[in-house]
């Protein structure tokens, strides 16, 4: 009896492996395909294009047709927000905090450096098998450790600074045929910019098409200089409703939808569009869509109605377009999703869209949204933003709260934008309750968000090139734009906060040109030329009459006298290791000062 219990046991053990592997098998294979299903994420976020600069929310001038009839096949939010200019968005799309927390307040001036200890949205999805790449405009930091391809992208292709052609960016960009950074080495392109970076990022699609990757195509146009192709500004020349610089600002609107258009047919081709979360937003209000002329008291082109443009606390500030297609998720309809959102929520939402587990040891400002999008529901809650621009964040700072509708803006101004989108009428009075709600909320944040307040220090590696520009002074005007080297101005000397990371003999190097002009430090440069129509010429180079230069180490302070014939001045220092503050300048002939518009910094032992 006991031999046949255990004969039919084998039998059942048997059976059981039998059933099972197939069952495992299966799993396995499901596993695998879910792998290779993860949602490729394609962001296109543009510089300073505003909700008003698309015919899809009612401009009747602009050309945008790929744009719009994107939008009717993708869900539409109507109340997303996002900071009032360039890096502040950028650092809290990058890491769902806002920028107050993550050291980027400002687009300059020591400010607009992304914190290096802070997880960016490519160290996610990299960490979870994602092919990453970055191109266009990246504005969290020129130098080694904030660069993007230390950030969690894999491929990456970028022009520096806030724009091409300011301080950091190579020298002599103009938006064409310019010189750019593949994983931080210089490297010449064909062509004008927004072709260039789609190019780059279509490229990067095709060769990572099988498996899941995240493209963040983070564009610099219609950032100013209003630089356009001759074709695109023709587009606009004979439109009597709107300014001459508006008509380039919109062909470059205009370039951007063609390209658009160009990236979503190349996904069609490649059959990868289906499970392709596409999103195209921008990253602040608009800059030259909407402008009051003085001599005619007249304001041309459009808003959407809204009080402000970029750099605003109001709704024109900080609403700007944002579509999302992903046609497997059913995300197709055209509908509208009326729900508060802002671009922290980018993080937390696609993470859990792409089935990853996320989880952030600092504080989110940001919500996983995916349910809510998914059942058109709004979410209970509030959002701060805000314009700092400043070397220390300060509370009600141009401030902005927002609650569904509502919009507590500094402090005691209370509008409701359903029922008053120019926020002509402040209704404190009225919804007293609400209004210290929202103050409330808005107090209790700071408390939290200022415990985070610090300044980012400039990592000095022993073993690299590190160029430290003007740009990242920490001044109130900085020379920001290769126009300000050009223009023979002197300009506030200040520090840098950096932190050189090995102790040694070290040689500093002050120039007025950037390293790779080869230019004197006195030289003239007359290669300026006359403004066409639809392009920004550079201006004449003035002289400077340079007579010394100094430098300042930890307080510590440094002379040398300078050939204005040669191209830098020069120090050999002993540095200890350590965070401290760099200033270097230079004196004039007349006895005036002026910043060292380009410092590199060397280890020589």
């Amino acid at each position: 009896m006991e031999t046949n219990f255990k004969k039919v046991s084998k039998t059942i053990q048997i059976l059981k492996r039998l059933f099972l592997l197939p069952i495992l098998c299966s799993l396995l294979y499901c596993s695998d395909a879910i792998e290779k299903t993860k949602p490729n994420i394609i962001i296109v976020m543009t510089d300073d294009q505003g909700y008003g600069d698309l015919g899809i929310n009612g401009n009747s001038i602009i050309k945008t047709p790929n744009l719009d009839a994107f939008a009717s096949n993708s869900i539409r939010f109507s109340n997303y927000h996002v900071g009032t200019t360039c890096s502040p968005t950028r650092a809290g799309l990058m890491t769902g905090r806002n920028c107050v927390r993550n050291g980027v307040w400002h687009t300059n001036a020591g400010c607009s450096l992304l914190h290096q200890e802070e997880k960016t949205m490519a160290d996610v999805f990299s960490k979870e098998g994602y092919k990453t790449g970055m191109f266009g405009k990246w504005h969290l930091g020129d130098n080694y450790s904030f660069l993007p391809e230390q950030r969690g992208f894999e491929t990456t292709f970028y022009h520096k600074g806030g724009g091409v052609g300011q301080t950091p960016d190579y020298w002599l960009n103009d938006y064409e045929n310019d010189t750019y950074f593949r994983n931080g080495i210089p490297e010449q392109a064909q062509g004008f910019c927004t072709d260039v970076f789609f190019d780059e990022a279509i490229t990067f699609i095709e060769n990572n098409k099988e498996e899941p990757f995240l493209c963040y195509l983070s564009l610099n146009a219609p950032h100013s200089p209003f630089n356009v192709p001759e074709d695109y500004y023709k587009r606009y020349e004979k439109e009597s409703e709107l300014l001459e610089s508006q008509k380039r600002f919109y062909g470059m609107i205009s370039n951007i939808d063609d390209n658009f258009e160009r990236l979503r047919q190349k996904l069609e081709q490649l059959q990868i569009m289906d499970n392709t979360i596409l999103i195209f937003t921008t990253d602040n209000g608009t800059s030259n869509g909407y402008q009051f002329d003085q001599k005619e008291n007249k304001w041309y082109g459009y808003n959407a109605g809204m009080r402000g443009t970029k750099t605003s606390e109001y709704d024109g500030g900080h609403r700007v377009p944002f579509l999302l297609y992903w046609k497997n998720k059913g995300f197709t309809s055209g509908q509208i999703y009326e729900g508060l959102s802002a671009h922290v929520d980018l993080l937390p939402t696609l993470a859990t869209f792409a089935n990853i587990e996320f989880k952030n040891e600092k504080k989110l400002d940001g919500t996983d949204l995916s349910h809510y999008i998914t059942t058109n529901q709004e979410a209970e809650r509030m959002l701060v933003t805000d314009t700092q621009r400043n070397q220390w964040p300060e509370k009600y700072k141009q401030s902005c709260v927002m609650y569904g509708d509502w919009r507590l803006i500094n402090k005691d101004e209370l509008y409701n934008v359903k029922t008053d989108p120019g926020q002509i009428n402040n209704v404190f009075s009225e919804n007293t309750e609400l209004g210290i709600k929202m103050q409330q909320f808005y107090d209790s944040w700071w408390e939290d968000a200022s415990k985070e307040f610090r300044y980012t220090h400039i990592d000095i590696e022993p073993d690299r090139e590190n160029i430290l520009t003007a740009h990242d002074i920490h001044v109130d005007k900085t020379a920001w734009h290769q126009k300000d080297i050009r223009s023979g101005n002197t300009f506030e000397t200040g520090n840098f906060n950096v932190n050189f990371r090995q102790s040694g003999s070290y040689e500093i190097i002050l120039r007025r040109w950037p390293k790779e002009s080869q230019l004197p430090l006195n030289a003239e440069i007359l290669d300026g030329q006359p403004e066409k129509k639809y392009w920004n010429e550079l201006i004449d180079g003035k002289k400077m009459n340079f007579t010394s230069a100094y430098l300042i180490l930890d307080q510590e302070k440094y002379h040398v006298q300078v050939d204005p014939s040669a191209q830098d001045a020069r120090f050999k220092l002993s540095v200890d290791a350590g965070e401290t503050t760099l200033e270097t300048g230079f004196l004039l002939s007349d006895k005036t000062k002026t910043t060292a518009f380009y410092t590199e910094v060397k280890r020589l032992d």
